[in-house]
């Protein structure tokens, strides 16, 4: 009997020898959170550009998975608000975006429409059909540059606080804030959103990936060690990361070359959501709660490790700390372990600011501004890609519980303003 069940089991395991290996890579493998295409639409033939588009977007993907990886989002960035409605009314515009949407849905992708204002000196009017979009649009993701090589756009700043705070008034359970955000010294050809971006010809694209998940397995398993060495866990994780990055490179230049689009580079930023932790990452490095002593510098280790990836980068490339994308990090600031401020210190070291961050629904568009201030000042002290996209809650007040519904956002507690 023994050997009938052994020649049973050599059968099995031979018959899905090819799959095994792939299902054991792919079980370890991070998600790739975004695939995303740069395009330069014109609206009388917008849809066959978008068609045209996904073909290579989902040829990327079925390359990707054909190695081990699941593939999270297809996404496409357009140019600037301003210039892809140039034009139109506003009540046009608004109509144009709705039909964008609902493609969007249709063809299962993420649609960014850029910047509601790129300099200072853009016309603001165009943030009044962005804050419109924001409030009534549950897929339109958009973003302002708040500080770039020129300097900080206290302008831009202003109008800024103005729209996250119509925003939280007039979109439904003030959901809307999560589709926006505002960056400070990011380059154009991010692949995450909200802040992606691009102001060029299009045919190109980029790739992030959610590798919250490489970080933790790496910190758990030199804490396990009990080596209690940074620089190892630097060196180990720096490995890890370069391993998914290669095979993002390898992807995008062979399809790059099949298709004739560009192939601009990875993110390695190791994106967070849900289970996928990096708060319990940090934590498997510390030993404590995220916001204890030495989170300050687990987020010094992976942001040097991304950066020595030495493969073409994109985007932010630092650390993300997303507080309500995060389950850990949602719980954690309920406990009040870490706040505002701790989440800019951290930026001191890491990106990527301040992300999607409850606050009350009383605040004012002064107060509103004086944060995105501080974000762009850190940004343009460092020279670093930052960002901020904060989320009040109307009728909410420091005690609260959100009650977001949305699968992405995990509800945590309003905290009085610093």
């Amino acid at each position: 009997m023994k050997r009938i069940i052994l020649a049973v089991v050599l059968v099995v395991s031979m018959q899905g020898a090819a799959q095994s290996s792939s299902a054991a890579t792919a079980s370890s493998n991070p998600k790739v959170r975004a695939i995303t295409g740069f395009v330069r639409l014109d609206r009388a033939t917008y849809q066959n550009q978008i068609a045209d588009a996904l073909v290579v977007l989902r040829r990327v993907k079925a390359e990707f998975e054909s190695r081990g990886y699941a593939v999270e989002t297809l996404r496409l960035t357009t140019q600037p608000l301003g210039e892809l409605v140039a034009g139109l009314s506003e009540e046009q515009a608004l109509a144009f975006l709705a039909q964008l949407d609902e493609l969007s849905v249709k063809e299962n992708f993420l649609p960014n429409v850029g910047p509601g204002m790129l300099r200072d000196t853009d016309d603001p009017a165009v943030m009044h059909l962005l804050e419109r979009a924001l409030s009534t649009l549950p897929h339109i993701t958009a973003s302002t540059v708040i500080a770039d090589e020129s300097g900080i756009h206290w302008r831009t700043i202003r109008r800024t606080a103005e729209l996250v705070k119509y925003v939280s008034e007039h979109s439904p359970r003030s959901q809307g804030t999560f589709n926006f955000a505002a960056t400070a010294m990011l380059k154009p050809f991010g692949p995450f959103f909200p802040g992606s971006y691009h102001t060029g010809a299009g045919r190109q694209f980029a790739i992030g990936f959610e590798g919250a998940n490489v970080v933790r397995d790496v910190f758990a398993r030199d804490r396990d060690k009990d080596t209690g060495n940074p620089e190892e866990a630097l060196a180990d994780l720096t490995a890890a990361l370069t391993k998914h990055a290669a095979v993002a490179a390898a992807v995008g230049k062979k399809v790059a070359a099949e298709t004739g689009w560009a192939y601009l580079g990875v993110d390695p930023t190791p994106a967070p959501l849900g289970d996928v932790s990096i708060g319990a990452a940090i934590e498997a490095f510390t030993g404590a709660k995220f916001g204890s002593s030495g989170t300050l510098t687990a987020a010094r280790i992976i942001t040097a490790a991304v950066k020595a990836v030495p493969e073409k980068q994109v985007g932010y490339s630092g650390l993300m700390v997303p507080v309500m994308e995060d389950r850990i990090l949602a719980q954690r600031w309920a406990e009040s372990t870490y706040n505002i401020d701790s989440l800019l210190a951290y930026s001191a070291v890491c990106g990527t600011g301040l992300d999607t961050v409850p606050l009350p629904g009383n605040i004012t568009a002064e107060q509103l501004e004086r944060i995105f201030g501080d974000v762009a000042s850190l940004a343009t002290k460092w020279n670093k890609p930052l960002s901020a996209r904060l989320q009040p809650i109307q009728d909410k007040k420091p005690g609260d519980q959100t009650d977001f519904q949305d699968p992405f956002l995990f509800n945590t507690t309003v905290h009085p303003l610093p």
